[in-house]
């Protein structure tokens, strides 16, 4: 196995599964070390499988409504902003829910999102 084959090995392992406190979790499930209430709800872990139902009809529509509010970034799937709007498509949790997030969550989900858009299958 080259040093090439072996790092998309060690991504793929690490896309499955991470070690949190010794239990092996979904990579795409974060859990927020503190429970957040929204509408009434409490949640204490993000579920972004739904990314996997998402079609290029769905994130031109992020990248047209992020261009309407004035994002006009180049490279829009990199921001934090693309991210949240692709959570909230895959969550079904309205936008105003991420807003509120504390920064290592937000962070933890713009890291799975740019995860998903850019691994290789």
């Amino acid at each position: 196995m080259d040093k090439m084959e072996k790092e998309q090995a060690d991504v793929a392992v690490v896309e499955k599964a991470e070690v949190m406190g010794g239990e092996v979790e979904d990579f795409w499930v974060i859990p927020l070390k503190k429970p957040v209430r929204f509408e009434g709800e409490t949640y204490d872990r993000i579920d972004l499988t739904g990314l996997h139902e998402i079609k290029a009809a769905d994130m031109v529509a992020i990248n047209r409504r992020m261009s309407r509010s004035g994002n006009v970034d180049a490279t829009q799937e990199f921001t934090l902003e693309y991210a949240l709007n692709m959570a909230n498509l895959a969550t079904g949790l309205p936008l105003e829910f991420f807003d509120q997030l504390p920064p290592y969550a937000a962070m933890a989900i713009r890291g799975r999102v740019t995860s998903f858009l850019f691994r290789q299958e």
